[in-house]
């Protein structure tokens, strides 16, 4: 079996996933051969040679997105087909949707999306896929009911684990005792409505309750709409109104960088608060130099954005998968399709050609790994 990345990982302690929990069926579909299938044997179809894939992100500009977007066109040129970056650099669902149906219009083959709000863009999406256009989602999901498969990069629960550990690690770091001392935090990301950070959201709530009941969240979520200028208002708004704030968790790729930008802004260091998160390793990294940070996570965006692109078009030449069933995706290994639960607690999965595929692995930077990385 081939790496599943690039590059050597740091595995983050007790949340690693295992490399069947990124699965896809395994045959056709672009060159190498597959190993058996992890259950039973999918329906062989083309070759992914030749597709287009519409590739849409939540925003463009920012550096999560473009990333991925490089990692799926460096891929794409080996798989030989093509990748068409569409996006809006508003995050909204009426720019949402322009960029679907100007992707069907294009004549795209498929479309892999990450959505702004699952509800919102899921009339665009069922006309997408009536018009023929297979549709799969990567890094934050559609309804279940209106794409194929999911490209996540971890469960609620891994990723919710994820951003404790690391809220943790830096409240340590500052001699405050997580489990004993009282702990004052608030939450700032992009939307409510944003399916995969409301999800590790929630799953961090439930799991803090339980495991730090000395926790306590002094003001309900902020939101900055993935908006880099007004990530910093909301984050100094913050700032002014908790001046004494423990903890900040921004689980997004805007907010984070931007709740740094508000601290140095007010002449805080780590020392004096602790911010945490998910953001790429070059958008961060000049905060960490700077001493504002002492750790923050992700994961390979760039494998993502090119499993996304592999997956949608994996359906769109005729391949049929099922819950069990091992793709193979050349150059970068076997993965297999898990059930839609494994990501949205009793959300269902259709018989065939629905599911999700999960990231093995994520990361944790701190200034003495972040300069190996270089998105």
């Amino acid at each position: 079996m081939k790496e599943m990345t690039r590059r050597n990982f740091l595995k983050v302690a007790g949340a690693g996933a295992t490399v069947a929990g990124l699965g896809l069926v395994g045959c056709g579909g672009g060159g190498g051969d597959a190993e058996e299938p992890a259950g039973d044997d999918a329906a062989e179809g083309g070759s992914v040679e030749g597709l287009t894939v519409a590739f849409i992100p939540k925003v463009t500009g920012n550096a999560f997105f473009e990333s991925a977007n490089d990692g799926a066109q460096e891929y794409a040129g080996k798989w030989g087909m093509t990748v068409d970056y569409i996006g809006d650099a508003e995050a909204s669902v009426t720019a949402q949707v322009s960029v679907i149906n100007q992707a069907v219009a294009n004549g795209a083959d498929a479309i892999c999306i990450s959505t702004v709000d699952a509800s919102g863009v899921s009339d665009a999406l069922k006309e997408a896929a009536a018009a023929g256009v297979v549709v799969a989602t990567w890094d934050s999901d559609a309804n279940p009911e209106d794409r194929t498969l999911m490209v996540s990069q971890g469960t609620p629960d891994i990723l919710a684990d994820m951003l404790i550990e690391m809220s943790v690690a830096g409240l340590e770091q500052r001699g405050i005792d997580p489990a004993n001392d009282p702990v004052t935090y608030v939450w700032h990301y992009s939307q409510a409505t944003v399916t995969d950070q409301n999800s590790w959201y929630e799953a961090a709530q439930a799991k803090i309750a339980e495991q730090y009941p000395n926790w306590e969240n002094v003001h309900e979520n902020y939101y900055s709409n993935q908006d880099a200028e007004l990530a910093i208002t909301t984050g100094e708004a913050i700032l002014d109104a908790f001046p004494e704030i423990d903890l900040i968790i921004c689980n997004d790729s805007t907010a984070l960088p931007g709740q740094l930008q508000a601290a140095e802004n007010r002449g805080l260091t780590q020392d004096d608060i602790t911010i945490t998160g998910f953001a790429s390793p070059q958008s961060v990294k000049a905060y960490c130099e700077n001493g504002t940070i002492y750790n923050w996570g992700l994961w390979d965006c760039a494998v993502q954005g090119a499993m996304g692109c592999y997956c949608a078009a994996y359906i769109a030449a005729g391949n049929t998968v099922k819950v069990g069933d091992t793709i193979s995706i050349p150059e970068i290994g076997d993965v297999t399709v898990e059930a839609n639960d494994s990501i949205a607690e009793g959300v269902e999965t259709a018989e065939e050609n629905n599911g999700v595929v999960l990231l093995p692995e994520r990361l944790i930077f701190t200034s003495e790994n972040m300069n190996d990385y270089n998105f």
